[in-house]
C-alpha cells in the first residue's frame, strides 16, 4: 500500500505526462505525422557533436577504474574547475572548484538545496505561473511552497508588493525560474535588483537567512541578444541550480550543477551539506562518464537558431489566427490566452485538430496554455491549419469569453 503523501500525487498525476501519453495513443488511430504534439519539453535539436566526440575521448582515454568509479560527492575537480572557469569567463566572478558542486541534473539540485536549508512547514516563495514540481521538491522535505499570485498586467513579473507581504520568519528561500517554464519571459536585471532589495530589507527586519535560489535550465535559450543576469552579483545569499538538459540537449543524462558563491551565509558548511545530500538522496553523486565528458566541451551549443525560428513562426502563426500570445524572449515555451474561461475545455477543442498543449493550471496559470515548440519545424507548419480552424470557431462564431 502507498503512502498517504503519494496517493494524491498518483491520483493528480503530472498533467504535462498525460498530454504527452494521450499522444501516443492518438497516434496509434491517425498515424504520428498527424499528430501535433506541443506538451513535452523534451529537447529535438541534436547534442552538439562535441559532446559524442568527448565521450568517446574519454571512454578511449580515461583510466576505466576511474572513469567507472566513485570520486567525492560533489564531482570530480576537473570538472567543477572547468565550469567554474566558464562562469567566471561569462560573469565576471571568482569561483572555484569548491564553489560548484555536480549533481542529477537541476531537478536533483533543487532537491538537494531543499534538503539543506528546510525544517517542517519552513517556506519556499514562487511567482505563479510556475513549473509544477516546484511543489513536489519542497514538500519532499516537508516544507511549504507559497504562491504569489500571477501578474499578466505586468508582463508576468513578480508582484513586489505581494513578494514583501508574504515573507516571514519561515520563509527560508524565493525561486526564480530564468529564463521561465511556462511562460518564456526572462526577469531583466531591474527585476533581478528590486528582488535582492526587497530579500536584503526582509533578512535584516526578520534576522533571518534568505535565499534566493535561480533555477537556469533555460539560461543559454535566449533571443535576440538578451542576456539572463547572473543572480549572484546581485545577492550574496544566492544560490545557481543549473542543468545541461537543455543547452546541451542532456535531458537524459541528468546533469547539472549548484552554484554556492563565497558570499553566501556559512558557505563552507552549505557547501559541504549540499555534498552529503547528494550522498543521501540515493543519488550519491554525479554520472562519472558525462561529469569527464562535460569538462571538454562546455563551449560547445545547440542551436539555439531552430528553437528561435520555431518560437517566432509558433508566435505568428497563433496570433495570425487570432490568439493572444506572450512573445517569448526564452526558454522553448509560448504562453497563450485561453479564448474560453475553462482552459481545459479549450485543450480539449484543440485535441479536435490533433493539437496537444497542456493547460494552464498545471502551472497554477489557469486561463492559459502552455506551448512547447521543441518540436520539428514541419509540426508547426501542419498545425497551422487546426490553429486557423479554431481561431475561426471561437473567434468568428463569437465563443470566446
Amino acid at each position: 500500500m502507498i503512502s498517504k503523501s503519494m496517493s494524491p500525487r498518483v491520483e493528480n498525476s503530472s498533467a504535462i505526462r498525460a498530454m504527452f501519453e494521450e499522444g501516443l495513443r492518438m497516434a496509434k488511430v491517425v498515424g504520428p505525422e498527424n499528430v501535433y504534439d506541443f506538451s513535452l519539453g523534451n529537447p529535438n535539436v541534436p547534442a552538439p557533436p562535441e559532446v559524442n566526440q568527448a565521450i568517446i575521448d574519454v571512454v578511449k582515454t580515461e583510466n576505466p577504474i576511474k572513469l567507472h568509479g566513485y570520486m567525492v560527492n560533489s564531482g570530480f575537480d576537473e570538472t567543477r574547475q572547468a565550469v567554474a572557469d566558464d562562469l567566471n569567463d561569462r560573469y565576471g566572478t571568482k569561483y572555484g572548484i569548491s564553489n560548484i558542486v555536480m549533481s542529477t541534473g537541476a531537478a536533483m539540485c533543487m532537491n538537494i538545496i531543499f534538503r539543506c536549508i528546510l525544517d517542517i512547514n519552513d517556506e519556499v516563495i514562487v511567482s505563479a505561473p510556475y513549473f509544477v514540481d516546484y511543489a513536489n521538491y519542497v514538500s519532499n522535505w516537508h516544507g511549504k511552497l507559497e504562491v504569489l499570485p500571477a501578474n499578466p498586467e505586468g508582463g508576468f513579473m513578480p508582484r513586489m508588493e505581494e513578494l514583501e507581504k508574504r515573507i516571514n520568519k519561515k520563509t527560508k528561500a524565493v525561486i526564480i525560474n530564468n529564463p521561465n517554464n511556462p511562460t518564456g519571459v526572462i526577469y531583466p536585471e531591474s527585476v533581478i535588483k528590486e528582488i535582492a532589495a526587497i530579500l536584503e530589507k526582509k533578512q535584516k527586519e526578520l534576522g533571518t537567512v534568505i535565499y534566493l535560489i535561480a533555477d537556469e535550465p533555460y539560461r543559454e535559450l535566449v533571443y535576440d541578444g538578451t542576456q539572463v543576469p547572473h543572480i549572484p552579483n546581485y545577492y550574496d545569499n544566492a544560490l545557481v541550480c543549473y542543468s545541461y538538459s537543455k543547452s546541451l540537449s542532456l535531458a537524459g543524462e541528468r546533469i547539472g550543477y549548484v552554484v554556492v558563491p563565497d558570499a553566501s551565509d556559512q558557505s563552507e558548511q552549505f557547501k559541504m551539506a549540499l555534498g552529503i545530500a547528494n550522498r543521501i538522496s540515493g543519488a550519491i553523486n554525479a554520472p562519472s562518464l558525462i561529469q569527464l565528458a562535460l569538462a571538454r566541451c562546455l563551449r560547445a551549443k545547440v542551436d539555439i537558431d531552430f528553437y528561435k525560428r520555431n518560437g517566432q513562426d509558433l508566435y505568428e502563426a497563433l496570433t495570425d489566427a487570432g490568439f493572444d500570445c506572450l512573445k517569448p524572449q526564452g526558454a522553448f515555451y509560448l504562453w497563450m490566452k485561453s479564448p474560453d474561461a475553462d482552459e481545459k475545455a479549450f485543450v480539449e477543442a484543440l485535441k479536435e485538430e490533433h493539437i496537444l498543449v497542456t493547460p494552464g493550471s498545471a502551472f497554477a496559470g489557469p486561463g492559459y496554455v502552455r506551448f512547447s515548440y521543441c518540436v520539428a519545424h514541419e509540426t508547426i507548419e501542419r498545425a497551422t491549419p487546426g490553429f486557423k480552424r479554431i481561431g475561426e470557431k471561437y473567434f468568428q462564431h463569437g465563443m470566446a469569453l
